[in-house]
């Protein structure tokens, strides 16, 4: 769930500013990106973004040369979080394939791991721009590249590591685009048959458990 970010001047916990600066590098990164997600990047424009901080726009100056300076800031950060984190869950140690896949679906329920909202608005982007579809195209190949690797490692054949890997990653596109408003517990209920459907393995009792703690963590957590 993406929230507003907070500027560096209203945090308690960040150093004070000094001098004349009244935001940070990050304040107008952090700014932008909510703006992309909630507007889409045509609103991701320097005055736009200086009254919602309430600073002068020449300012943005000491940070970014140009609008599109920013973009690609946008770009690299994204590639640097979404793209990454999706990648290093499906690297990380386990003991099954049904647990691996758990790592992965992390992802989905952790938007601090994974911002899905990000996610939909670069491919909104990308139908705009030929660059950022060039990009999108290159990450959906990483990504589905660290599934597919994840599935060979649990010795399933090319073909099959190929096509579960392509039925996780572009089952849970589809199922975010579908924004369906189901209940927590319908989706916790079905998990087992999911992890079953995307590996053809009877998942753990413990692993379904480990996953439902962390899955409720995070999503009272986003709704309190």
């Amino acid at each position: 769930m993406n929230t507003k970010p907070i500027l560096h001047r209203d945090d308690p916990d960040a150093e004070p500013l000094v001098g004349n600066i009244k935001v940070t590098r990050d304040d107008w990164l952090n700014v932008a990106m909510d703006v992309l997600i909630s507007d889409g990047v045509e609103q991701v424009k320097v005055m736009n973004l200086a009254e919602r901080m309430a600073v002068s726009r020449s300012s943005f100056y000491w940070y970014f040369k140009s609008r599109q300076e920013l973009l690609d800031a946008l770009l690299a950060k994204w590639q640097a979080t979404n793209t990454a984190a999706l990648i290093a869950q499906s690297e990380l140690p386990a003991a099954t394939i049904t647990a691996a896949v758990c790592n992965v679906q992390r992802c989905v329920v952790n938007s601090e791991l994974f911002d899905t909202a990000l996610d939909f608005a670069m491919r909104d982007w990308a139908r705009r721009s030929g660059k950022v579809r060039r990009m999108l195209d290159q990450s959906d190949a990483r990504r589905l590249a660290a599934l597919r690797a994840m599935f060979i490692r649990y010795d399933y054949d090319e073909t099959e590591a190929e096509t579960r890997a392509r039925v996780l990653y572009y089952m849970q596109i589809g199922y975010d685009l579908a924004q369906l408003n189901e209940p927590m517990s319908l989706r916790l209920s079905l998990v087992s048959h999911y992890l079953f459907v995307f590996t053809g393995v009877e998942p753990l009792d413990e692993e379904i458990e480990e996953f439902s703690a962390y899955s409720r963590f995070y999503w009272e957590k986003n709704t309190s």
